[in-house]
């Protein structure tokens, strides 16, 4: 899984999670938090979303504008 590395790569394990879910409830309060995640969870669908509209628009060749042929802008008539 992947949420396992992730804890893993910070050394957390069950015990430091319940600790910390312990303070983020105590600071925010039981009220707070789905207002939290909600957000939360909108971020995280709205950055998917962006990466992928970028990643889908990479492939695509930028199209250069031509300059128009015949016409000069010298300065002169």
């Amino acid at each position: 899984m992947h949420t396992s590395l992730f804890f893993a790569a910070f050394g957390l394990g069950g015990p430091e999670l319940l600790v910390i879910l312990a303070i983020v409830l105590l600071l925010f309060g039981g009220t707070k938090l789905p207002e939290f995640a909600k957000g939360l969870g909108k971020s995280i669908k709205e950055f998917k979303k962006a990466s992928q509209d970028t990643s889908d628009e990479s492939p695509k060749a930028v199209e250069t504008k031509k300059p128009e042929s015949g016409k000069t802008n010298s300065g002169s008539n």
